[in-house]
């Protein structure tokens, strides 16, 4: 019984990370229809600039973590703001072009980090409480785990009011139904949609922090191979919806680590096989709009 809890609550965990990386790319493909493969970079270069910062105020501490956490935040937002100013904005409506430019920034940007930080994984030293254990019911927890449950919900929870309650919120919302319609009022959605953007960097670099703590580790490959994730994740829960990247991110995580454990280390072949049956059952994914 201790098992199953600690594969459950240890999958929860990692699927909070997978949603911190996807709900980027799913807010912004929702609301924007840009499907953005240069998002694994805005993951890694916040993750190697918050340790740097955070190595400095302090290695292994809170404080310099927590700093390290807002860093990365703030590049992140800041860097997905400027991808879609320069590089995004002249092709709205150009899909493939956008593939094309936002692929060649991902590759780009892995060559630039190994040229910078090297190409050898670099191990990060942590608080002493996230490098311990919590018991829950007989099943000894990481305690890194509740540190990514929790920025999850408060980033999910923060996302969802940013939409709901807010004047620019608003406007996103109505930008997505009828772009022209709000344009010709005189509403310039071009800003609103580069903040689109910011807030998916900045869950994505407030990601690439947190992944260097749950693999100990920075590197520059760990956007690429989060990335690969976060698609799966926003392909299940279906693409543009921030509900289906939340429950599609357990989902994924948990079975991959009971098939990690149970069946021989299958975990992501059984996640590529539940992608195949959620397509082959529902196309549009869990909470994907059906179109008619």
């Amino acid at each position: 019984m201790s098992t199953v809890l600690l594969l459950l609550i240890t999958g929860v965990g990692l699927g909070a990370l997978y949603f911190l990386v996807a709900s980027g790319l799913s807010l912004i493909y929702g609301l924007m229809g840009v499907l953005n493969f240069a998002h694994g970079s805005f993951l890694t270069l916040a993750g190697f600039l918050g340790w740097e910062v955070g190595r400095r105020v302090g290695d292994g501490t809170w404080p310099g973590l927590l700093l390290g956490m807002l860093v990365g935040l703030v590049v992140g937002a800041l860097v997905a703001a400027l991808t879609e100013l320069i590089f995004i904005r002249p092709l709205y409506n150009r899909h493939i072009e956008q593939v094309l430019v936002t692929v060649g920034l991902g590759l780009a940007s892995v060559a630039l980090f190994e040229g910078i930080w090297g190409t050898d994984p670099i191990q990060i030293r942590l608080p002493e409480w996230l490098g311990g254990t919590t018991n829950v019911l007989g099943a000894n927890i990481p305690n890194d785990r509740w540190l990514l449950i929790g920025t999850a919900i408060v980033v999910l929870f923060l996302i969802v009011l940013f939409l709901q309650k807010t004047s620019y919120g608003l406007v996103i919302r109505a930008g997505v139904e009828n772009r022209t319609m709000v344009t010709a009022l005189g509403i310039d959605v071009r800003r609103a949609f580069t903040i689109v953007f910011a807030i998916g960097g900045a869950a994505a670099g407030l990601g690439g922090v947190l992944a260097s703590v749950y693999y100990g580790q920075v590197s520059a490959h760990q956007g690429t191979s989060l990335l690969i994730y976060a698609f799966i994740v926003t392909v299940i829960g279906g693409l543009g919806s921030l509900t289906g990247a939340a429950i599609a991110s357990v989902l994924v995580a948990v079975i991959q680590q009971f098939a990690n454990f149970y069946l021989g280390g299958t975990g992501d072949l059984a996640i590529v096989l539940a992608l195949a049956a959620v397509l082959l059952v529902r196309p549009t994914g869990l909470m994907g709009k059906v179109k008619h």
